[in-house]
């Protein structure tokens, strides 16, 4: 490193005092800082490498009479994760020491970019738009795009309009942010992993078209008829829609994307044309049977692609508690 400190700057200088003065001394000074300013002096000491004799006794010309002239220092990963072992309890200084480890990259910001997009969508569907638009808006743009793209089109769409207006935010409510992901996020992504696989298959029949969810199904209750089952009782179709109640399914078609709902109902069974005709005035009514009429013929994968998006649609409903998704017969109502 340079003789000059013109260049350094404070979490760098910090580190360097903090080396100089020892794990004893350094680590008391480290112990005072907030939780922030201790994670960039440890970033900037685990890259300080070698720091020369002369640039250690500038940087410390203000403590010259105790220290005299000190020798050079070396910093390192190990050197920083010594001193905040010895001076912060235990458990704070591993989350503390969390952006010097691990495969995933040195912030959570880099830990979220590794994260899959499904399962990162799933948890901002039921956080706060704003707290989804911060987390975007901090990790890569490509893991970002992938995520919004699963979203529901007005909640991308308000989720845009936050990130534009994101550099007024306050380093404060970033913190409170990092705190709440590792905390509520990171910290259980792998028991989470470790969930019941049918749910995860469930999900995953429920985005096929329905040809071969139909066949997939069907061959794997020649194998495993428990499974099957288990598997079907844990997806929410399109027709599992006829579980919502009248005032839930009035809320979902102020929800859903309009054009969406005529080629939805195309392919539909009638039980569940009428679950939503007869949520709908008179005069609305005839004006979606005119559009279910005037479409003609429909690709049936346009018609898979509309109806999961309205179940989509109603899954971000109830996990935003807006409306409630029934789980079984008991929970159907006659229209």
């Amino acid at each position: 490193m340079s003789d000059s400190i013109d260049h350094l700057h404070g979490a760098v200088r910090t580190a360097i005092l903090m080396l100089a003065l020892g794990e004893d001394q350094g680590g008391k000074l480290l112990a005072l800082l907030k939780d922030d300013e201790i994670r960039e002096v440890s970033r900037a000491m685990a890259s300080l490498g070698t720091v020369r004799p002369e640039t250690v006794e500038q940087l410390c010309a203000d403590f010259a009479v105790r220290l005299n002239r000190t020798g050079s220092v070396a910093g390192s990963a190990e050197a920083a994760e010594r001193l905040v072992r010895k001076t912060i309890p235990a458990e704070r200084a591993s989350q503390l020491l969390e952006d010097l480890h691990g495969p995933s990259g040195k912030t959570i910001w880099d830990k979220l970019g590794k994260v899959n997009e499904s399962v990162l969508c799933d948890y901002l569907l039921q956080e706060h738009p704003q707290t989804a638009a911060l987390v975007l808006s901090r990790v890569g743009a490509e893991h970002a795009a992938r995520v919004i793209a699963r979203f529901p089109e007005s909640l991308a769409l308000d989720i845009v309009e936050r990130m534009l207006v994101m550099e007024g935010i306050q380093r404060e409510a970033i913190d409170d942010v990092e705190r709440t992901l590792k905390a509520d996020f990171m910290a259980n992504l792998a028991s989470s992993s470790q969930r019941d696989p049918h749910q995860k298959l469930a999900e995953i029949f429920n985005a096929f078209d329905r040809g071969v969810e139909a066949r997939l199904i069907a061959g794997l209750e020649t194998r495993n008829q428990d499974a099957a089952s288990r598997i079907k009782s844990l997806m929410f179709t399109f027709d599992d829609l006829t579980r919502l109640a009248p005032q839930d399914v009035q809320i979902l078609l102020r929800a859903v994307e309009k054009e969406k709902l005529p080629l939805a109902l195309k392919g539909a069974s009638d039980k569940i044309r009428d679950l939503f005709l007869c949520n709908l005035s008179e005069r609305a009514g005839k004006m979606l049977r005119d559009d279910i009429d005037a479409l003609g013929p429909v690709r049936l994968r346009d018609v898979d692609a509309a109806q999961l998006a309205i179940v989509a649609t109603a899954k971000e409903l109830a996990a935003q508690g807006e409306i409630e998704i029934g789980s079984g017969k008991d929970d159907e109502f006659v229209i």
